[in-house]
């Protein structure tokens, strides 16, 4: 893939809607507030988009409430030819899309294609499940009424977005929002807000009616958001982020008994036994722990491998990391990006010092990469004991900590020795024993022999702190989705 020029970079940037997109049209924030984007592969500022305030936010909100009543009405194949639209639209405009994604993020261009394509994705399933909403039918047991059930969707929905994956997490809520007959105001991160808002100006191109999809910008996400969701004028919350944020919005959603749907932080193991295809066993490390250059909830945080085959396996995820390159995502052969910032640089450094400190040992990398961008290197550390900080903490970066085990009784208990449960990896040759640890361990998700289990078609979420609900699945549209029993008496 060739190398992005200068005026390309600046061609794209210049046609990103950069203004807040409420009630069907683009406006500045009140007072024209602003805030910077920044290329975390340069530092540099790539523009500056507007920074909604409280009232930008009610304004909003009372957008989505007010389309509410029609759009619920609206027939069901009508909306999901609205997303069948967008979905088009958005593999129609991929170039550009992947060049935003990756200039506002960092990551490599060919993991921005494909993030696009999976974003996409998600407007493509949820247009099929829009037309399959059903209900039910039946005679009471003792004979003497009738029940109808009816879906009917939840109401004005808040939708938070993370920076991470900032077109793939507003598809995977706005698909089934949309699907369901619920009008959405979307919050997206404010280090990533150029993908959502080129999002919002496909959504509005392929027919969504004004006020059903509404997005808003700041850089005071807390003092914007808390109004809207104590107002009692929406009826759901749909976050994607970290664990300590989500708890402090679930206490905000249970002022007004709001209906909420959470996906938190993550702290995945992944568990290589002695049997496993150690070739199948290194790729799928690879996947699950430099995809999106580790920072992802479902990255994998703790390696487990069992001691027969701990140094074999070190020694080759070692040779595959150390294979990696990294830079701008916009440049030839890229594989590893930035980290988002500069503190989440600093915190990955800490996490690396901690564990050398605690014993563990490093194969690869390990040091920050000086210079310009927040760049960290491929880092592989090896023997990480169970006091190092990693063991609790989400690295969310390029670092594979490796520690060796002995019996699987043992790293069953390890693995569910966290407050999350996310996902976790399985790696054997036995379907016995792959089907007993995959139910052993509590995470709402488990990949045997595979090291990405995302997919549209399928229910992604968490146990415990990961979260709450799911998305994506034949049921992530009834996240959006009421049941009323209606009793008929004969």
């Amino acid at each position: 893939m060739r190398t992005v020029d200068q005026e390309l970079e600046t061609r794209v940037i210049a046609e990103t809607p950069k203004k807040l997109f409420i009630g069907g049209e683009w406006r500045d924030g009140s007072g024209g507030a602003a805030m910077e984007v920044v290329d975390p592969s340069t530092g540099k500022v790539l523009c500056e988009v507007a920074d909604a305030s409280v009232e930008d936010g009610q304004d909003a909100l009372a957008a989505a409430e007010q389309a509410q009543s029609e759009f619920a009405k609206m027939p069901a194949r009508q909306r999901a030819d609205i997303l069948m639209r967008a979905f088009e639209l958005m593999h129609e405009r991929q170039d550009d899309l992947a060049l935003v994604m990756t200039l506002e993020m960092g990551k490599p261009l060919a993991e921005s294609y494909g993030e696009v394509k999976y974003a996409a994705e998600f407007f493509r399933h949820f247009a099929e499940e829009a037309t399959r909403i059903s209900g039910n039918y039946q005679h009471a047991p003792a004979g003497n009424a009738r029940f109808l059930v009816a879906r009917q969707p939840v109401g004005p929905s808040i939708l938070i977005t993370p920076w991470n994956f900032p077109l793939a997490m507003g598809t995977r809520k706005i698909g089934p929002a949309l699907a369901a007959g619920c009008t959405s105001v979307i919050k997206p991160a404010g280090l990533t807000p150029l993908s959502m808002l080129a999002l919002a100006q496909i959504l509005k191109e392929a027919g969504a009616p004004d006020g059903v999809v509404n997005v808003v910008t700041t850089s005071t996400s807390g003092r914007v958001m808390e109004p809207m969701i104590r107002s009692g004028r929406a009826r759901k919350l749909s976050f994607t982020g970290s664990t300590s944020v989500g708890k402090r919005l679930l206490e905000q959603c249970a002022d007004k008994v709001m209906r909420t749907s959470m996906e938190l932080g993550g702290n995945a193991a992944l568990v290589v036994f002695e049997d496993a295809d150690m070739d199948k066993a290194v790729e799928g490390a690879m996947l699950a722990k430099m995809r999106n250059s580790g920072e992802a909830c479902t990255a994998a945080n703790r390696i487990f491998v069992q001691r027969s085959v701990a140094e074999e396996f070190s020694a080759k995820l070692t040779e595959r990391m150390r294979e990696m390159t990294y830079g701008r995502g916009v440049d030839e052969g890229v594989k590893v990006g930035p980290m988002i910032d500069q503190d989440q640089q600093s915190k990955v450094q800490e996490l690396v010092d901690d564990a050398v400190s605690t014993g563990a040992k490093v194969l690869v990398g390990g040091e920050p990469i000086e210079g310009q961008g927040y760049f960290y290197p491929p880092t592989v550390l090896t023997d990480v004991p169970r006091e190092a900080r990693m063991w609790d903490e989400e690295i969310f970066g390029p670092v594979a900590p490796v520690t060796p085990f002995d019996a699987e009784d043992e790293v069953v208990e390890w693995v569910n020795a966290t407050e999350f449960g996310l996902v976790n990896y399985v790696f054997t040759e036995s379907l016995d024993r792959a089907l007993r640890v995959a139910e052993a361990v509590e995470s709402g998700m488990v990949g045997i022999n595979q090291g990405v289990v995302s997919n549209p078609a399928a229910p992604f979420g968490g146990v415990k702190e990961s979260g709450l609900g799911r998305e994506g699945g034949n049921v992530g549209i009834d996240e959006f989705l009421e049941t009323k029993y209606i009793g008929i008496g004969v």
